[in-house]
């Protein structure tokens, strides 16, 4: 019998668009994609998870309570994925489960991803490894991003200065040097406001494909306020997440723009996250290529933005074999192989920490 090495990788990103799930097996030199499944977050999960990014009432509580809500619905993902793959629970070695951030302050030496861990091992009679990013923290480092050190083993190309751009509700990049070099960070929001924006004038939970940013005309002063934000000047390493850009930080960035149409507030949004993004990768030298996955892949005024800004061709990880919508699923997966195996999942060049660490805690079946 040929030797198997399951994994599955469970991603719920600042989107909060829903669960992506992804089983591989790594035993093959070239890992092989097996099974991908996704589900919607059920909608007073969705709410809670969201209100849950900023100060309120009996956090503890219903923090608690909305972590067993996203480990029953990660529960059922998980057996959805094992029945297409027709395999059982035995066969899997480990599901690496990212949870979903509610706070990321590594300035104050901690990041929180929710999600009850041991229950999702009682549920799935899998062992689950999570909490990746608090290691990486406390050994002074950003425990953000995490993929580069995957993007690296799954999709460098030796001699191409080449960039996997993740656009999720945030924005992070790996750069995959020519030489080897590996570096990256967070360049700021990816859809988060664009997300934000429609919601409150549509009731929609994303602009589709970028249609409506599309049809608005982007405004000088307000993109040049947008800009003035202090984080886009930081020095790498460097992460962030809603703590910063949210609903109030963009309501307080438009006060002085009320007569300014909605539809012009999206496209300035729009060209906001493909400016900074272009500049964060820029100021690393010119690709030869980029690379793109997450939600943002999707949205072809984003990408059309986006290409303005380089000189270089763009593309979806697709043409590197794995779709946009799977990418970090796949690569916390790969993280909780790390873990099994002691080896480090952390690149001290990216997220600033004193060395490389293992990442994760074990919760055995």
């Amino acid at each position: 019998m040929t030797a198997t090495a399951y994994y599955i990788g469970l991603m719920t990103g600042t989107s909060l668009d829903g669960i992506d799930a992804v089983l591989v097996d790594f035993a093959p030199a070239a890992p092989q994609l097996i099974a991908t499944a996704s589900a919607p977050l059920p909608a007073d999960l969705r709410a809670e998870l969201l209100a849950l990014q900023s100060p309120g009432a009996n956090e503890l509580h219903r923090a608690a309570l909305a972590a067993n809500g996203h480990s029953r619905a990660s529960a059922a993902l998980v057996q959805q994925l094992l029945a297409q793959a027709q395999l059982s629970p035995a066969q899997i070695k480990a599901i690496g489960n990212h949870g979903q951030t509610i706070r990321h302050r590594p300035e104050l030496g901690y990041t929180l991803q929710i999600g009850n861990h041991a229950l999702l091992a009682e549920d799935t009679g899998i062992t689950v490894i999570g909490d990746f990013r608090s290691r990486d923290v406390a050994a002074g480092g950003q425990g953000a991003p995490l993929v580069p050190a995957f993007h690296h083993a799954l999709f460098a190309a030796p001699g191409r200065n080449r960039v996997v751009l993740n656009i999720g509700g945030m924005a992070n990049l790996s750069w995959l040097g020519a030489d080897g070099w590996v570096t990256g960070f967070d360049s700021g929001p990816g859809n988060v406001l664009l997300d934000s924006w429609i919601a409150q004038q549509h009731g929609a939970s994303y602009d589709a494909d970028g249609a409506w940013a599309a049809t608005g005309t982007v405004d000088a002063a307000l993109l040049a306020s947008l800009l003035a934000e202090p984080y886009f000047a930081l020095p790498a390493p460097k992460s962030t997440g809603r703590d910063l850009f949210d609903a109030a930080w963009l309501h307080d960035k438009l006060s002085a723009f009320s007569a300014l149409a909605a539809v012009d507030v999206q496209a300035t949004l729009a060209e906001l996250s493909a400016q900074t993004m272009a500049a964060a990768i820029l100021q690393l030298g010119q690709p030869d290529e980029v690379f793109v996955c997450g939600g943002g892949a999707y949205n072809t005024d984003l990408l059309q933005r986006l290409a303005r800004q380089l000189g270089c061709p763009i593309s979806t990880t697709a043409a590197l074999g794995v779709a946009p919508t799977w990418v970090e699923a796949y690569a916390f997966a790969w993280l909780a192989l790390r873990c099994q195996q002691g080896q480090s999942g952390n690149l001290p060049a990216v997220t600033g920490a004193r060395g490389e660490r293992i990442l994760g805690a074990i919760y055995p079946a």
